[in-house]
């Protein structure tokens, strides 16, 4: 049967242990609507179906979200996030962690069949336009955290199963911009009330 072993998880360092990064925009509806407000709500609800017909369904779908304002939680397919070159890279790295500090700890020990609990903590990384243009303008980047057992066979060989998991406040930074566009008046959106920002999670599983 071998044995499990029940210390601190492998590769938890340098993890997060809460999702969620606050974006510090005022609270939901907390400002008074300005004409300009509704100017931007009204010529954002052109772009979803204009995404659409462009074949950039993930990103028309989380505008639209945004601008139905109620606030619900929004999944994504996070095994098609986790085929992206970045994340799969991101998570490859945590996953030979794993198995580094498996065999670190398998040896230091009876050498006999045995299982580590793994957990990678919440960590981030940022979706590049050029490796998914639908991706990124959804999401830009997100949080991932990857929870599973490394198993070591007594002959030293390992293996390893995982849950990987999504995390995303969807929202836009007032103190953030891109390609020189603010994202302030976009914030003022969910501050007025005229849409929401919502949380965006997502689980596949895997095993290496």
């Amino acid at each position: 049967m071998g044995r499990t072993d029940l210390s601190r998880p492998l590769g938890r360092s340098g993890g997060r242990a809460e999702a969620g990064i606050p974006a510090g925009n005022a609270a939901y509806a907390e400002l008074s609507v300005r004409w300009y407000d509704l100017l931007l709500r009204a010529v954002l609800h052109a772009l979803p179906p204009l995404w659409s017909a462009l074949g950039l369904p993930r990103a028309a779908g989380a505008l639209r979200h945004y601008l139905r304002g109620n606030g619900a939680p929004y999944r994504v397919d996070a095994a098609e996030l986790l085929a992206l070159p970045v994340v799969r890279a991101a998570a490859d790295t945590q996953l030979a962690r794993w198995r580094d500090e498996a065999l670190e700890r398998w040896c230091a020990g009876p050498r006999a069949a045995a299982a580590y609990p793994a957990d990678s903590g919440w960590r981030g990384v940022l979706l590049p336009r050029r490796g998914g243009t639908d991706w990124w303008l959804a999401l830009r980047g997100v949080q991932y955290r990857l929870t599973g057992t490394v198993r070591v066979a007594a002959d030293g060989s390992t293996s390893a199963e995982y849950r990987f998991a999504v995390h995303k406040s969807w929202n836009f930074d007032r103190s953030e911009s891109e390609y020189g566009i603010p994202f302030t008046p976009f914030a003022r959106l969910h501050e007025t009330g005229l849409a929401r920002e919502f949380t965006v999670t997502g689980e596949a599983f895997g095993h290496v």
